[in-house]
């Protein structure tokens, strides 16, 4: 439950970072949504690793530069489900920041569940 908790925790202000950068890059210097989407996620990556290799998944005990790559590998797979669902949403006519939330949230599931049972666990160490 603590994990969870974290999660949401770590993932809402990965999220924010997301979010406000890619609102600042489009509604003030009018970049494209999925080019500043791009931005966005490069500059959330940081906070999230940070934060869910000391707090989310540090009972897990895997070394940073053992769940580095593994973790990066699993959020550019969340971040091209992003950016397929958010150019799908944009091109059905979704407002920017509406599809953006809606993609943050729909990607959240699948990157706890991998983050919790792959990129952050120990090699040869279960879950907890």
């Amino acid at each position: 439950m603590k994990s969870l908790m974290w999660f949401g925790a770590v993932g809402a202000s990965a999220a924010a970072v997301h979010f406000c950068v890619v609102w600042l890059l489009v509604g003030t210097w009018l970049w494209p949504a999925l080019g500043a989407n791009v931005m966005g996620f490069l500059l959330a990556f940081g906070v999230s690793f940070v934060g869910h290799h000391r707090l989310t998944f540090a009972d897990q005990q895997a070394k940073g530069r053992e769940a580095l790559p593994r973790f990066f590998g699993v959020a550019l797979l969340g971040f091209a489900c992003n950016e397929l669902l958010y150019a799908l949403l944009l091109q059905l006519g979704m407002e920017y920041r509406l599809a953006l939330f809606v993609v943050l949230l729909a990607v959240a599931a699948m990157t706890w569940w991998l983050g919790r049972y792959w990129a952050f666990r120990k090699r040869g160490g279960a879950a907890s």
